[in-house]
């Protein structure tokens, strides 16, 4: 899998400084074990991003193939694992 992805696993996320940026923060806060699986920015930033000309044809499919690959990994990986994933401790 190193071949796939930088090999950087970190549980203090990008989120921590500017919580709202990202679909897993409520469950994280909510002591529920999340992430976000950051992927190459190509593309995030132009006008067409979350509007209705972000279609599935401006999908990079070797990136999307290899993300899945990357998460079904982890997925198992964490199914598998003898202990909990680590938690962060709750907000108040």
């Amino acid at each position: 899998m190193k071949d796939l992805t930088s090999g950087t696993v970190a549980i203090r996320g990008f989120d921590d400084d500017n919580p709202g940026g990202s679909d897993h923060i409520s469950f994280d806060e909510a002591g529920v074990p999340a992430f976000a699986f950051l992927q190459d920015p190509l593309d995030y930033e132009t006008r067409t991003h979350h509007t209705n000309m972000d279609t599935f044809d401006r999908i990079q499919f070797e990136d999307a193939e290899q993300m899945a690959v990357v998460v079904a990994s982890f997925l198992y990986n964490a199914a598998t694992r003898p202990d909990k994933l680590p938690r962060k401790e709750l907000r108040n």
